[in-house]
C-alpha cells in the first residue's frame, strides 16, 4: 500500500501504536482479571515505551524478514489482499515472541524462560486475530483516508 518512504513510516507508526495499545490492554486485562475503564488508562502508561520499540523493530528488521517469508508462499501476481494477509501473519509470527520477551524483561516481576513462553503463548492467538480482523483493516482504512489518491 505505501508508495514511498514517508507513507511507509506513517503506516508503520499507526500500526505500531494501534497494535501495541490493543495488546497492552489485553495483557493488563489478563493481569487485572477483567476489563474496566481503568484497564484502558493503565495501558496508556506502557504505550510510550512499547510503541517506539515496536516501530523500530518492524520498520528496520521484521518488515523486511516478513516480506521475504511471505513471498516464499505467495507470488507477486497473487491477489493483493492475500499478500497483505500473508505479510501480516509473518509479522505477527516474528513480533509476538520478540515483543513478549521485551514485555517480560521490562514489566514482569519474574523474568524467566517459562514466563516468556507463557506470555508468548497467551499473546499469540490474540495478536494474530486482532491483526487480521480488527487492527490491520482499521489501520489500512486510516492510511487510505490520509493518503487518498486524487482522480483526474
Amino acid at each position: 500500500m505505501p508508495k514511498n518512504k514517508l507513507q511507509d513510516v506513517v503506516l508503520t507508526a499507526i500500526m505500531a501504536v494501534v497494535m501495541v495499545y490493543g495488546m497492552i490492554v489485553y495483557n493488563v486485562a489478563l493481569n487485572m482479571g477483567g476489563v474496566s475503564g481503568v484497564t484502558f488508562l493503565a495501558a496508556l502508561h506502557e504505550l510510550p515505551i512499547m510503541a517506539p520499540i515496536a516501530f523500530v523493530l518492524e520498520f528496520f528488521v521484521v518488515g523486511k524478514i516478513a516480506r521475504k517469508l511471505a513471498f516464499t508462499v505467495m507470488r507477486p501476481d497473487d491477489r493483493p489482499q492475500f499478500i497483505t494477509y500473508a505479510i501480516s501473519i509473518c509479522i505477527c509470527c516474528i513480533m509476538c515472541p520478540v515483543m513478549s520477551l521485551i514485555a517480560v524483561i521490562l514489566f514482569k516481576e519474574t523474568k524467566s524462560f517459562g514466563v516468556w513462553v507463557q506470555t508468548w503463548a497467551m499473546n499469540f492467538p490474540m495478536a494474530i486475530l486482532y491483526q487480521l480482523f480488527y487492527c490491520g483493516p482499521f489501520v489500512r482504512l486510516i492510511f487510505r483516508t490520509i493518503f487518498r489518491e486524487k482522480n483526474n
